[in-house]
């Protein structure tokens, strides 16, 4: 496993989050870290690694911490951004495809340098892939 240089780690919190660890792990190929139970059984913690990067994410509960799925908060707030190398984006594209996720931009050419595409995660999370690097 490589350890993470980021400073900025992503979180989310799921209606169902054991359902969606295992659609962000098949549809988007992340890697299962940690998931840590909470006494209810709901997922009080998990971190999902993608190459150099990590998300962290849970069951939504009521505990004061506001963060919400979606659906919750009648959209989205926001989008998450993956850096997927060159010459992993177009099979990343077709593998996201094939696993049925709701493609929101097709893949594409930016005028920026960047290949591209988004789709939405089956709890309305909006996920970016491409190439670009900041």
């Amino acid at each position: 496993t490589t350890n993470s240089v980021q400073t900025f780690y992503p979180a989310m919190r799921y209606a169902d989050a054991r359902a969606a660890i295992a659609w962000l792990v098949k549809t988007f190929g992340f890697e299962e870290v940690v998931c840590y139970p909470a006494d209810d059984g709901s997922v009080a913690h998990a971190e999902l690694r993608f190459h150099d990067g990590m998300v962290m994410l849970g069951s939504a509960r009521d505990d004061g911490y506001p963060i919400r799925p979606p659906a919750e908060r009648g959209g989205l707030t926001g989008s998450i951004y993956v850096a997927v190398p060159a010459a992993e984006i177009d099979a990343h594209h077709a593998r996201a495809k094939a696993a049925g996720a709701r493609i929101h931009m097709d893949i594409n050419d930016t005028d920026y340098g960047s290949r591209d595409y988004s789709a939405f995660d089956p709890e309305g999370y909006l996920w970016s892939f491409g190439t670009y690097r900041p």
